[in-house]
């Protein structure tokens, strides 16, 4: 088989919000960029939605936030949880974030949308290239270094050369395991099974909403037009769940949110719902000589918080400032590549942390039977001093290092000059 071979400055493996993001910046820098996506298009259900205000205030800067904001989407603005007194306890109150950006809510928009608007703002930059229906199948590697990747796409298969090599592709990266790069697990005992109900058009909710009932923990997200919501059950269970079928499913979801159990007939088969094998990782070196991996590749999150797609995006920004110079020069070095890891171990590993602890005090004992909500030491705080729901409220929204667009990346709001479908 012919492999035909061409050549860019970056190859990303992944068109995802960290891969778009940083292909994106890339190219206002003047980095030769192409991004390499396997599906044709973004409209996929499920994916993180959430975009947080670290996300709101780069869009600003890099000139999209006004077109952003025009796009359909639910605003939240604090994070409960019940209690076992059948009251609810504001955990994070994103409201009192004003003082730090200009967007004190969560954001609830489909990737889809996000990820077309970060592909139009590219098409304006002659150094970037999205090749859609393009799978990365392996790398190049050359003396120990990764010089590339090796694809399969409508025009059959083909070698990319680059300078830099970028997995992007996720939480069961190929580049990552190509290289043999390996992450550190921690133990996470639930799973998540996503799903979407109707929504009435007068429910004007505004916050993550948890209800914990009989060890079943279901986490209703409103969005437009619908509930989208996650069923969190004991991890491995999802054969039994399929074997009992859609009708013990239903009366299950109706038990614990029976404010929707009129819609639950919605559900048509087990199919309609859509099961997360929840992983909690961390890679210990993010880089190879010629690869980085970044956000899942480099450190897959649980969705307790839903910070996963922010956190990518804050490691794109930050490679971006710190490789778009390397890259104009030639091929970064390992020391440079490992700057990446350096500047964003430290918030990486904090919201792991908070979400390792949330899985121990939180979502266990409730997925096992043993309690109903937050521990009540916690709640009494909560609602004895209002003002501590800042701390998990500035954790979630901003986060420790929140990274900011570097100055050859930043534009004025205004009309994109041309528009495509990707």
């Amino acid at each position: 088989m012919d492999v035909t071979a061409a050549r860019t400055d970056c190859v990303i493996a992944g068109g995802g919000p960290a891969g778009m993001v940083l292909g994106l910046l890339l190219a206002r820098a003047g980095v030769q960029v192409t991004v390499l996506e396997k599906h044709g298009d973004f409209l996929r259900d499920f994916r993180g939605d959430t975009v947080h205000p670290s996300t709101l205030t780069l869009l600003d800067e890099l000139g999209l936030g006004e077109e952003f904001a025009a796009l359909p989407q639910t605003r939240l603005t604090e994070i409960a949880f019940p209690a076992e007194d059948g009251t609810s306890v504001v955990v994070g109150d994103l409201t009192r974030l004003g003082r730090w950006t200009r967007h004190p809510y969560i954001a609830l928009t489909p990737q889809w949308d996000l990820l077309n608007l970060l592909a139009e703002a590219g098409a304006d930059e002659p150094a970037f290239t999205l090749r859609m229906n393009t799978e990365v199948t392996d790398l190049v590697q050359r003396e120990g270094r990764v010089v590339g990747v090796r694809h399969s796409g409508p025009d059959g298969d083909g070698e990319l050369h680059a300078d830099l090599t970028v997995a992007a592709d996720g939480r069961w990266s190929l580049p990552r395991r190509a290289a043999g790069l390996t992450p550190k697990e921690w133990p996470v005992p639930f799973d998540v099974w996503w799903f979407r109900l109707g929504r009435d058009p007068d429910d004007t909710t505004s916050a993550l909403s948890p209800t914990m009932r009989s060890g079943r923990f279901v986490l209703d997200i409103p969005r437009e037009g619908f509930h989208q919501l996650a069923y969190l059950g004991r991890k491995g269970t999802d054969g039994d769940l399929r074997r009992r079928g859609i009708d013990a499913f239903r009366r299950d979801v109706a038990e614990v949110v029976p404010q929707l159990a009129d819609r639950v007939g919605e559900l048509e088969s087990t199919d309609d719902v859509k099961h997360l094998d929840v992983r909690l990782n961390r890679l210990p070196r993010w880089h190879t000589e010629g690869l980085l991996c970044l956000g899942d590749a480099a450190h897959a999150m649980s969705p307790i918080g839903g910070l996963g797609i922010n956190l990518a995006v804050q490691d794109a920004v930050a490679a971006a400032r710190l490789l778009a110079e390397p890259l104009r020069r030639g091929s970064p070095t390992a020391v440079e590549l490992a700057a990446v890891r350096k500047r964003r171990l430290l918030p990486t590993a904090a919201v792991q942390t908070l979400q390792r602890l949330l899985h121990r005090m939180v979502a266990a004992p409730v997925v096992e039977g043993r309690r109903l909500g937050p521990p009540k030491p916690l709640q009494r705080l909560l609602r004895r001093v209002p003002a501590v729901s800042l701390v998990p409220a500035y954790l979630v929204g901003i986060g420790l290092r929140p990274e900011h667009a570097p100055e050859f990346a930043r534009r004025k709001p205004g009309v994109r000059r041309r528009r495509r479908d990707w």
